[in-house]
C-alpha cells in the first residue's frame, strides 16, 4: 500500500504564493500518474492538476499560468507550486497517485490552504 503525505498548506494573503509537497512511499511513484485535487467547503472535490510519468502535464482551467505541478522521481516527492493566489482557491488540497498498471489509487490526507487578508 502507497502511503502519501502532504505539506506546505497554510494562510496566505491574495496575490501570495505557497508550495505544496507531497511525499510517497513505495516503489512504483516513478510510473504512476500524481495529482493533486481541492475540495473547497460544500463543493466536490476537482482536479487542480496532473503530471503523468513521462512528465506530461494538464492543469484546470482556473489555475492555469498560476499553478505549476512537477515531481522528483529520485525523491518519490510531487510539488505543486501555487502563484498569484486568490480566496477562490482556498480548500483542502489532496495528494493522488494512480497506477493502472498496479490497480491503485491512493490519496493523502489533505492540507489546508486558506486565502485571505
Amino acid at each position: 500500500q502507497v502511503q502519501l503525505v502532504e505539506s506546505g498548506g497554510g494562510l496566505v494573503q491574495p496575490g501570495g504564493s505557497l508550495r505544496l509537497s507531497c511525499a510517497a512511499s513505495g516503489s512504483i511513484f516513478s510510473i504512476s500518474v500524481m495529482g493533486w485535487y481541492r475540495q473547497a467547503p460544500g463543493k466536490q472535490r476537482e482536479l487542480v492538476a496532473a503530471i503523468a510519468s513521462g512528465g506530461s502535464t494538464n492543469y484546470a482551467d482556473s489555475v492555469k499560468g498560476r499553478f505549476t505541478i512537477s515531481r522528483d522521481n529520485a525523491k518519490k516527492t510531487v510539488y505543486l507550486q501555487m502563484n498569484s493566489l486568490k480566496p477562490e482557491d482556498t480548500a483542502v488540497y489532496y495528494c493522488n497517485l494512480n497506477s493502472v498498471t498496479y490497480r491503485m489509487d491512493s490519496w493523502g490526507q489533505g492540507t489546508l490552504v486558506t486565502v485571505s487578508s
